[in-house]
């Protein structure tokens, strides 16, 4: 039987938010959408999800980019990010920062490796995984 995107979608974000709780994520994102009402839609079931898991979850607007995904995947692109410490969050966004400022400021060509080897350890990615999905990355910002 056929499964429809938005079951598909919902189905994945209910594994997330399960291994977000168990503790085997700390930081889990939704599928991305290409727009934010597409992602929006998604909303009233997440809140349930993170409900019936006692996890949280913000939606996301401004995904973070870093060369540990093809860049295609996330820019312009909005989905959700699944947590269960509040923590983990200010980490997420602490490094989104810190990008911002290593740019503005002309560094960040000497920092965008560590900073995505630290968003993939903050999606709770192992070291080889994260290395293997750098080395697979050949769509990077410039």
């Amino acid at each position: 039987m056929p499964i429809d995107l938005y079951s598909y979608h919902l189905g994945a974000a209910d594994c997330f938010c399960e291994m977000v709780r168990a503790g085997v994520k700390r930081l889990a994102l939704s599928h991305p959408c290409d727009t934010r009402a597409q992602r929006d839609r998604f909303l009233p079931d997440f809140a349930r999800l993170c409900d019936r898991y006692g996890i949280f979850f913000v939606p996301e607007d401004d995904p973070l980019l870093t060369d540990l995904f093809p860049l295609s995947l996330n820019r312009g692109k909005f989905n959700a990010l699944f947590y269960a410490d509040p923590a983990v969050l200010a980490a997420y966004q602490a490094l989104k920062a810190e990008k911002r400022a290593a740019q503005a400021s002309g560094i960040y060509s000497a920092l965008r490796e560590e900073l995505a080897r630290r968003y993939g350890r903050l999606l709770s990615y192992p070291e080889d995984g994260i290395a293997r999905l750098l080395a697979a990355n050949t769509q990077r910002e410039p």
